[in-house]
Formats: C-alpha cells, structure tokens, sequence
C-alpha cells in the first residue's frame, strides 16, 4: 500500500495561483501492479515543482473500503483507477482545484507551470470551465497494452488520464458523486458528457506527451518537447517496454527516487543507533549487610 505523502500552492476559485495557501492537490491513480510506477511520478512532481504539494493516490481498495466506491471491475478496465479517477473532486472536498494523472507519468517540468497555464484565458475562463486537460486525437493501435491489458478505443481517448478538475463548479458538484462514479457508463465519464464542450478546457499536448504516438518537432523543438511524458502503453517497469521512447529519463528518474530512499534509510538508522546508546541501562547495586 503506498503512503499517503504531502506537499502547489492553492489555487483560488478565480484561477489565482495564492502563495502561502494551502497545498495544491494532486490525485495520482495508483494501481497495485505498478507501484514503482506511482512512486516515480510522485517524485518527479516533488522534485520539480517550485510551489507546495499534496501528492495523494488513489487506492480503488480504501475507496470500497470507506464506502465510496462499489462498481464491479469490467474487462475493459486496464487500471485499478480506471473510474476512481472521477472521485477527484468528492475526495477534495468539491473545493477549489485538484489535479488527477495516472501514475504511468513522468513530469520534466514544474507542475505549477500546467496550472497557471491552464487557469490562464478569458475573464470569466477559470470559472466557466469544469475541466481543464488535453484534447487528443489518438486511435491506438496495439490490441493490448501495459501487462496484457485490452486496449480499448472510443472518442475523447486519453483525455481523462490527465484532468485538472475545478472541484467546486456545479456541474462537477452534481455528476461526480460516488453513486454516479460507481454506476455511470464509462462512455458518460471518459467522454465528460455531463458538460458543455466549452466547459472542457485544453492545453497544449506537451502536458500529456503520449509516447509512441505525439512526436517532437525538429523545426519547433521548444514548443513540442514534453513536459509530462505519459508511457500510455506502457513504461519501463514493464519488460515488454524497457527499451520505449523516453525510457532512460524514467530509469533516471527511478534511479534518483531509489539513492534518496537509501539515504533516508541510512539516516534513519543512524538515528535509531544514537537512540540505542543513550538507552542506559540501570545500574543494580549490591549492598552487603
């Protein structure tokens, strides 16, 4: 089970991004086959991110067990977060702004920079749209991904692996309940059709960089470099896709996670040793009478 770990800044209903404020939240779907997976990308949004985060997973099992979830798994389900996903705004209080990625992402860039530009626009922009994420064109063409998982094909594909979620729009309020995310089609909740198109907002796809299918320009390489690489069909952790695209910047990033939990282990221990040697043990003294 992964731990729950804190720390963006908060983001006001306005779309101002308030320094000081409580932590911006990010909802990562964790799934029990890919925890490595889970624990790398929270990392890399650490690392990276110039504002306070709260990095939370989203663990299907805890959601049944806390009452908030009882859909039965489908066979077109390739994830343990595959609904969970829509819970986001329920588990942050329908407050404010969260984010929701899959765990199979790796960020290369600040997270804090998606949220500006996504709640940038018009007057009225931050508040209008209900969902803010990249509008995909993508068809894949593998039958199977990840471990052997059907892949599944249908309109918006990918859309929802990576939303940012205005908690608190009416909308959201009243369609992202637990009894809808446990009953609803998975064509109504992929697809966002409890909104308006223009509710649904879009940033550029360098955010959700899908590996195997969006390219880096050669003539625009700053515009078309990822900024969040998403091995949708699988990443490193899996041997079928050790060798894929980007995989040494996931490997690097897995590498470093790895030396920093080393460390706090050592520490730990080091700790615990110091601890030990100050334990004195009574002294018993004998009196002869």
């Amino acid at each position: 089970m992964p731990p729950t770990h804190s720390h963006l800044a908060g983001a006001g209903d306005d779309g101002a991004i308030i320094v000081g404020a409580e932590p911006f939240r990010v909802f990562v779907g964790y799934d029990s086959r890919e925890d490595i997976a889970y624990r790398v990308c929270r990392h890399s949004l650490l690392r990276r991110s110039s504002v306070p985060l709260e990095v939370i997973p989203v663990v299907q099992q805890e959601l049944r067990d806390a009452g908030l979830y009882w859909r039965e798994r489908g066979p077109t389900e390739s994830t343990e977060f595959s609904f969970t996903r829509f819970l986001t705004p329920h588990l942050a209080g329908y407050r404010g702004w969260a984010l929701f990625v899959d765990c199979d992402f790796l960020f290369v860039a600040d997270v804090a920079e998606l949220l500006r530009l996504a709640l940038a626009g018009a007057d009225d922009g931050p508040r209008r749209r209900a969902v803010t994420c990249v509008h995909h064109d993508y068809t894949p063409t593998e039958a199977t991904k990840m471990d052997g998982a059907v892949q599944t094909a249908y309109p918006r594909k990918n859309w929802s692996s990576m939303v940012l979620f205005n908690c608190g729009h009416a909308k959201n309020v009243a369609a992202l309940t637990p009894e809808a995310v446990s009953t609803r089609s998975g064509a109504y909740l992929h697809r966002f059709m409890w909104l308006d198109g223009d509710e649904v907002g879009e940033v550029p796809f360098v955010w959700n960089f899908l590996v195997g299918h969006n390219r880096v320009d050669p003539d625009d390489v700053a515009g078309t470099m990822p900024r969040a690489i998403h091995y949708t069909s699988g990443g490193p952790w899996f041997e079928r896709y050790r060798d894929c695209e980007f995989a040494d910047l996931w490997v690097k990033e897995r590498d470093a996670y790895e030396a920093e939990e080393e460390k706090e282990k050592v520490v730990d221990g080091e700790k615990n040793g110091v601890k030990a040697a100050m334990q004195v043990a009574p002294v018993v003294v004998s009196v002869d009478t």
